[in-house]
C-alpha cells in the first residue's frame, strides 16, 4: 500500500509537481536565539527612531517603507521549505521595526493612550494564541511546518513586538520609571519566568511566549537607554551608532549560525498539507 513516505516508483503525474516535505521553519531555542532576539528588539526601537527622526522620513513614510520590506521578506520566508537563518532573522528584524511603528503610529499620530494600546495588543495576542490553539491544538514552535501554523506564528510575533513597544514606553515614559530602571525591571521579570520554568514546572510553551513578550520591552528600553541623550536619561550613543553596532553583532551571530547550523531543529518531516 502506497503512503506519503513510500512514494510510487512510477508516479502518474509529472515529477516537477512533487515538492519535498516541509521542515520546521523556526530555529532551535538556544542562547543564540535569545541573544539575537534581544538585539533585534533593540534594533527595532533604534532603527525606527533613526528612519523617523534622524532621516526625517516621518512615521507615515517610514511605516510604508518598512511594511513593504516586511511583506517581501515574509513572501520569501513562506516560500522556503525549511529554516534559513539569514531569512528568518531578517524577518524578525523587520517585524520588530514594523511592530514598533504600529505602536508609535497609534500613540503619536492618532493620540491613542499607551494604556489603551498595551491593552489592545494584549487582547490581540491572546486572540491569536486562542485561534492558533483551537486550530492546531498546540502552540509549540517546534512544529511550524505548515503555512497555517507559520501564519499564526508570525502574527503572534508581530503582536508581541507591538505589545512590548507599548508596554516598554508605558513603564519608561508614562510611569516615569526611566529607561535604565525599566531595563532592570523587565530583565528581572524574565529571570522570574526562567525560575518558574525550572523550579515550579511552568509549561515550556508558556514560559517561552511570556519570555518572548518580555524581551521586547527589555530590548526597547535598552535601546532607548543607549541611544537617547543624557538629559533624557540615556547614554547618548545615538540611534545611528546603536543601530549599526547591534546590526553588526546580529550579522556576525547569524553568519556563525549559517556556518555551524547549531540552531537547526531536527525531527520528523511532515507533508505540507498535514496539520
Amino acid at each position: 500500500m502506497r503512503t506519503e513516505t513510500d512514494p510510487d516508483p512510477h508516479p502518474a503525474g509529472p515529477p516537477a509537481r512533487h515538492r519535498p516535505p516541509m521542515r520546521n521553519k523556526v530555529p532551535e531555542v538556544t542562547v543564540y536565539f535569545w541573544v539575537i532576539k534581544v538585539l533585534c528588539t533593540t534594533v527595532g526601537e533604534t532603527a525606527a527612531d533613526l528612519l523617523n527622526d534622524n532621516l526625517g522620513m516621518g512615521l507615515t513614510k517610514t511605516s510604508y517603507l518598512m511594511a513593504a520590506l516586511l511583506a517581501v521578506a515574509l513572501v520569501l520566508q513562506f516560500r522556503a521549505r525549511s529554516y534559513r537563518a539569514g531569512l528568518y532573522w531578517l524577518v524578525v528584524v523587520l517585524i520588530s521595526v514594523v511592530g514598533t511603528l504600529i505602536s508609535d503610529n497609534l500613540t503619536d499620530n492618532m493620540g491613542v493612550p499607551l494604556e489603551t494600546t498595551t491593552a489592545v495588543f494584549a487582547v490581540l495576542l491572546t486572540l491569536t494564541f486562542l485561534g492558533w490553539y483551537l486550530s492546531e491544538r498546540t502552540l509549540s514552535i517546534h512544529t511550524i511546518r505548515t503555512p497555517r501554523r507559520e501564519a499564526f506564528y508570525w502574527s503572534a510575533i508581530l503582536f508581541t513586538f507591538a505589545l512590548g513597544t507599548s508596554a516598554g514606553d508605558l513603564t519608561a515614559e508614562r510611569l516615569d520609571l526611566g529607561y535604565w530602571f525599566s531595563t532592570v525591571v523587565f530583565a528581572a521579570l524574565i529571570v522570574t519566568v526562567a525560575l518558574a520554568r525550572f523550579t515550579l514546572d511552568l509549561p515550556a510553551i508558556w514560559a517561552f511566549w511570556i519570555a518572548y513578550v518580555l524581551t521586547r520591552p527589555l530590548g526597547a528600553s535598552m535601546g532607548d537607554y543607549l541611544s537617547q541623550p543624557r538629559h533624557s536619561g540615556g547614554l547618548g550613543l545615538g540611534t545611528v551608532g546603536t543601530s549599526v553596532l547591534f546590526l553588526a553583532v546580529i550579522l556576525g551571530l547569524v553568519l556563525h549560525l549559517i556556518r555551524t547550523k547549531r540552531d537547526v531543529t531536527t525531527g520528523e518531516e511532515v507533508s505540507p498539507q498535514a496539520g
